[in-house]
């Protein structure tokens, strides 16, 4: 299927590893130009190589700078003026109980996981309308509904990922612009891969073991099984972030393994 992405410019925030590195390489490899983001261009260096490994012909741009602070959104926005396609993947997790979340915590994670989406799409949003093409995507977790308790303060700012992309479709009526989300369940991140690791290897088990096990004890009511692959969830905001989604607006489409357990 030619999903009809070739002259896009896509920018993936947060997309050195992970999630995001998949929906870089997915984005590229129909054809999008991507701007690949992080932190460090050691790991952007490194990113572009793993794409390219994969899609020798990807045209890839590269963006160093921490998208969760204010002056780096500017300078990303003064660089290129115009996106198609915004994912809004940058996000970070921190296992806490609570009462030892402090206020400081508490920003810092709303500035990560929420406030880098609200100020790109602040300035993107209006001139995808002008251009009356885009596509803004922001990738939420099954935890926006099933909050967790060791780590309620990323719990939280996912939900508010879903309403804000709901009300942001809001304001698309009638245009070619649309603003979805997406709910990824377990999924076998780079981070994922450490914990997985270090489990096994403090008990002397392999890896399979602890996932096994994670899944019977921590997510029980997965369907799947087991942890999705990155690529899993990319392919479904590859598809979203293509004029063949035109109809999908509004929507947190859900790639979670089944975790989630409600109808709507």
């Amino acid at each position: 299927m030619d999903l009809q992405l070739k002259d896009k410019l896509a920018l993936v925030t947060g997309s050195t590893a992970g999630i995001g590195l998949a929906i870089g390489s997915s984005l590229a490899g129909e054809g999008a130009t991507v701007i690949i983001n992080g932190r460090s261009g050691r790991r952007i260096d490194d990113a572009i190589a793993t794409i390219r490994q994969k899609h020798p012909q990807a045209e890839l741009e590269a963006y160093a700078g921490d998208l969760s602070k204010a002056d780096t959104v500017q300078r990303v926005a003064g660089r290129f003026a115009q996106v198609d396609i915004l994912v809004n993947n940058l996000g970070s997790y921190e296992p806490k109980p609570f009462e030892a979340i402090s206020d400081q915590d508490w920003q810092a994670i709303i500035e990560t996981n929420f406030m880098s989406g609200v100020r790109l799409s602040r300035y993107y949003l209006l001139r995808m309308k002008a251009m009356n093409w885009g596509r803004i995507i922001f990738i939420s977790s099954e935890s926006a509904i099933n909050i967790p308790v060791e780590m309620i303060h990323y719990g939280v700012t996912k939900t508010m990922q879903l309403a804000l992309a709901r009300g942001l479709a809001e304001t698309t009526a009638g245009t070619g612009v649309t603003v979805n989300s997406v709910l990824a369940g377990p999924t076998r991140s780079e981070g994922v891969e450490q914990f997985l690791d270090q489990i096994a290897q403090s008990r002397g088990i392999e890896q399979s073991v602890v996932e096994k096990e994670f899944f019977e004890t921590v997510r029980p009511g997965s369907l799947l099984k087991r942890f999705a692959s990155t690529d899993e969830v990319a392919s479904l905001v590859t598809f979203i972030a293509s004029p063949l989604s035109a109809a999908t607006n509004g929507a947190a489409l859900r790639v979670d393994g089944g975790v989630i357990r409600s109808i709507f």
